[in-house]
């Protein structure tokens, strides 16, 4: 089986976002068991200039279904940013999930070629698809979902390397 836009993209998504989900609820069980309100986690940050955890995984999030809308050509749908629970993010996982998964293959395919435009705040910048996905669309996401782990490991939320790749 070949590489192809859709392989390299929906299942990534599909595996870290679950994954992400899943690392939640293990901070819940964390919380719980040390008897302390998991809602401290929403504000944790790596260092006073980062973005918190929940703006981590608003960003994966964001990431992840602007990714395979552009690819696609579809419209993404809205996220109002205001999650305030470990809950409330759980959902907003499960809304991209839904998202990304109803996108069929056959939209996603030849988009190597696509042209695609990403808006920024300094004006929008312009790539062809495999690059996007491979050079920013990829490395973004990974970015926030690799932050978020390290956010709750750095918090005594007992992950491991398996935790991250999605083997457990």
């Amino acid at each position: 089986m070949s590489n192809t836009m859709y392989s390299a993209s929906v299942p990534v998504f599909v595996r870290k976002l679950g994954s992400l989900a899943k690392w939640i609820d293990k901070a819940e069980a964390h919380a719980q068991a040390k008897k302390f309100d998991g809602a401290v986690y929403l504000a944790t940050r790596l260092a006073p200039d980062m973005l918190p955890f929940t703006k981590q995984i608003q960003i994966a999030c964001d990431g992840a279904k602007f990714c395979i809308a552009r690819l696609a050509g579809v419209d993404a749908p809205k996220h109002e940013d205001n999650e305030a629970t470990l809950a409330q993010l759980k959902e907003r996982i499960a809304s991209t999930l839904a998202f990304i998964q109803s996108v069929p293959e056959a939209q996603i395919a030849g988009s190597e070629d696509k042209d695609i435009s990403v808006p920024r705040r300094d004006g929008a910048v312009a790539m062809k698809g495999e690059f996007y996905l491979n050079h920013y669309a990829l490395p973004n996401f990974y970015f926030h979902v690799t932050t978020a782990y390290a956010l709750l490991r750095h918090n005594g939320v007992e992950l491991g390397k398996s935790d991250f790749l999605g083997l457990t």
